[in-house]
């Protein structure tokens, strides 16, 4: 496995990465909903939701050329 040229600038600035982590942020709020019954008044199943969301817009970004990448900048 070899890691692209600008790895590190992926990492900080494309959306994909950053809805990625956003999916998994909800994934965890997901696990930890049961531990919280009772005290927040979110339907069970809103994060599996809005996670799967996040994850069809990261693939979606992706494959988007984004404008902090285009033309080598």
């Amino acid at each position: 496995m070899k890691l692209i040229a600008e790895w590190r600038r992926v990492l900080l600035r494309a959306w994909s990465i950053r809805l990625l982590l956003l999916a998994g942020a909800l994934s965890g709020a997901e696990f930890a909903l049961p531990y919280l019954d009772g005290y927040l008044p979110i339907p069970p199943r809103l994060f599996a939701a809005l996670s799967g969301l996040t994850v069809a817009a990261a693939f979606v970004a992706r494959i988007v050329a984004q404008k902090d990448f285009e033309n080598g900048k």
